[in-house]
């Protein structure tokens, strides 16, 4: 089944707008009233699909973290009041889709695999729906806005009642000014216990909900979030050493993650990348810095495509990090725009690093 999914799916996978496309048209006839559960612009939603798809995809032969994705994104639909028969739908759909764009090569086997793979993604999703007796979402009132560089802005907000979240993960936002246009951002804090999460975002062109929030935030603006999701975490029994490689404000993850190894006793080394075009875009350098001069178990190396920053890198940092090794005998943890993040990991495959070794979550960007 793995690899007729595979293969299948490579075949098609050029022609992702045409089929993000038809899909949500074959389920809007099938289902008229999902219509309501998406906003007008569908955009970005259609690109989220695929990045779902691939990812799934991507994991289809690895079980354990399928369902521990699955089961995330499951509790994270109950903000939408999905129903039974809209999981149906959305498999009619696909299947629909699938079968018109390979043509020739949609075959039984292919269908039957197609088939048996969205059965246990819906299966999935919908018993972690079930079982969840938390809200579906959570009240966040907005307690600071910041600028910090004239793309970026530093967001605090404050939970009504506690959001459980793991450091390193992310959670759905929707904010008032862009209704139904959910969009998923990474704490840049631990979870503390008054119930404030920092965001960091950077205004991504052409990005209705990015650009809102760094531009029209205002203190008292009351944000939804949805429940934590996420596969980067690291447990205070681990002893390997770490590499982390964070591109602008995708570094936000990887902060949280120090924030929480900064309360531990011990702690494995850890070396940090933190990438962006020119200086000027590492915005949470000096913070980094600081937070290395108390922490002596972490490194940090600016990486900087133009320009130069004193005791930094030159170049991308996919280049950059792989310039240095493999880095075998660490675990590495890769956070940025999905461009960034499959640069990365195709440079480190080359250079021989374990793709077991290395962690991302796919939701990153507007």
């Amino acid at each position: 089944m793995a690899k007729l999914v595979r293969t299948s799916f490579a075949a098609v996978e050029t022609k992702a707008d045409e089929l993000s496309q038809y899909f949500y048209g074959a389920l809007f006839s099938v289902s008229p009233d999902t219509r309501a559960l998406f906003p007008i612009n569908m955009a970005t939603q259609r690109n989220r699909l695929l990045r779902a798809l691939v990812y799934v995809v991507q994991m289809v032969d690895r079980p354990e973290e399928l369902t521990t994705f699955l089961s995330q994104l499951g509790r994270d639909h109950r903000k939408f009041d999905v129903l039974g028969r809209h999981y149906d739908a959305v498999g009619v759909a696909l299947i629909a889709t699938l079968k018109r764009f390979l043509k020739d090569d949609w075959t039984p086997e292919v269908e039957e695999a197609w088939v048996t793979a969205y059965g246990v993604i819906s299966k999935t999703m919908r018993d972690a729906a079930s079982k969840e007796i938390g809200p579906a979402w959570w009240k966040a009132p907005v307690v600071e806005h910041r600028l910090v560089s004239p793309d970026v802005a530093i967001v605090k907000v404050r939970t009504d009642q506690p959001l459980p979240y793991r450091a390193g993960g992310y959670v759905s936002v929707e904010v008032p000014q862009r209704p139904r246009m959910w969009r998923y951002l990474s704490p840049a804090t631990a979870p503390h216990d008054n119930g404030l999460i920092e965001f960091h975002v950077h205004a991504v062109r052409g990005g209705w909900v990015s650009r809102t929030i760094v531009h029209h935030t205002r203190f008292g603006d009351v944000w939804r979030l949805g429940p934590s999701l996420g596969a980067l975490s690291v447990h205070h029994t681990e002893s390997r050493p770490l590499l982390m490689i964070g591109g602008g404000t995708g570094v936000a993850p990887l902060l949280a993650l120090l924030d929480e190894m900064a309360r531990w006793k011990n702690n494995p080394p850890v070396h940090l990348f933190f990438g962006g075009h020119r200086p000027d875009d590492l915005y949470a350098l000096d913070h980094l810095r600081v937070l290395a001069v108390t922490c002596p178990w972490l490194t940090v190396t600016p990486v900087t495509e133009e320009g130069t920053i004193a005791g930094g890198d030159r170049g991308t940092l996919a280049t950059a990090v792989t310039q240095r090794g493999a880095w075998k005998e660490r675990d590495v943890f890769v956070a940025g725009s999905p461009s960034m993040i499959r640069a990365t990991i195709a440079k480190l495959l080359a250079a021989g690093t374990d793709l077991a070794r290395i962690k991302y979550d796919p939701f990153t960007l507007d």
